[in-house]
């Protein structure tokens, strides 16, 4: 189908990229996120008018963090960004009349990685994206798999833990809140504050204070062999395992694809997560274990996934 562009809207910035039909990005273009919702509108198209230049394009893609429609037109809801029912697909178009897709961002990232990434080769893959909190995309028989209403694979807010932590969705034990950036912080500062012993080389990286750890500290620290950080990894994995094991119960996939910004850690969180999925699979002994696998595009996943996604059939189809 030729040239698409696909776009990332993140808390800072909003990236537009021009990707070929190989997961190539050919040229970026990239404005301030505003903070309202028709200023990210008009930011949207302008990321795109700049990405385009030179170009002949046939489409976008956006990915969108919040419930869309499986029409791909409009955000439902969207938690960070005051969108109910926004006819996002439609107000885009007029702007840049070009035709567009609204895909959620972590299915956009999880079908980058499936089609250009750490997914190839495969037919049924599930992807999940550990950062500040916990997303995931669902690939069955080489279709992304969005559901009835198209809200399919919010993983995060799967409940792990009855009446467990308060998460920002308003429900309790959601799966992100203990298997996340942030649970991985909070893992880290409630081990410091209780065996301050134990956590010498992490609480110097903070400052000298549990409150002062940040998620780079905590990696910077378990390099070093500190047993808080190492041990708070240890948990974060333990959690991740345990419900990759679930979803293996659901979709038997034959990998799980990690992506975001914890999967940058590679080994140091990819190790624990394995022996945690193992030791949570139902007749793990006896059963074929999917590979856990490391995501390779990073942050270009999304928006080369959005890309793609614009070249797919409407799914209603």
């Amino acid at each position: 189908m030729g040239l698409t562009i696909g776009v990332d809207i993140g808390g800072t910035k909003i990236a537009a990229g021009v990707v070929d039909e190989e997961g190539n990005i050919l040229s970026t273009f990239k404005v301030p996120t505003p903070t309202t919702p028709e200023a990210i509108v008009d930011a949207i198209a302008s990321a795109v008018e700049g990405a385009r230049a030179g170009h002949e394009i046939v489409g976008v893609g956006i990915g969108a963090a919040g419930y869309v429609n499986r029409q791909r037109s409009t955000v439902y809801f969207a938690p960070n960004i005051h969108w109910r029912n926004e006819p996002l697909k439609e107000k885009v178009e007029a702007r840049v009349g070009l035709p567009v897709v609204v895909e959620n961002d972590a299915n956009a990232a999880a079908w980058g990685e499936y089609k250009f990434g750490a997914g190839k080769g495969h037919r049924n893959v599930i992807c999940i994206t550990l950062g500040t909190g916990l997303g995931g995309g669902i690939i069955i028989g080489n279709k992304l798999r969005r559901g009835h209403f198209g809200v399919a694979a919010e993983f995060g807010h799967i409940r792990m833990v009855p009446d467990g932590l308060l998460c920002g969705c308003g429900s309790q034990g959601c799966w992100e809140q203990y298997a996340s950036g942030r649970a991985l912080v909070r893992y880290a500062k409630q081990r410091a504050n209780a065996t301050p012993e134990s956590a010498q080389v992490l609480l110097a990286l903070g400052n000298g204070t549990p409150e002062g750890i940040e998620g780079k500290h905590i990696s910077m620290a378990a390099r070093q062999g500190c047993p808080v950080a190492v041990d708070s990894y240890r948990e974060l994995a333990r959690w991740v395992g345990a419900g990759l094991a679930d979803l293996a119960s659901l979709f038997d996939p034959s990998a799980f694809i990690v992506g975001g910004g914890l999967s940058d850690e590679g080994e140091l969180v990819l190790d624990p997560i394995r022996k945690s999925y193992k030791r949570w699979l139902v007749g793990g002994n006896w059963r074929p274990v999917a590979d856990v696998l490391a995501a390779q595009l990073g942050n270009k996943a999304g928006l080369v996934g959005a890309a793609d996604l614009a070249r797919e059939p409407d799914p209603i189809m």
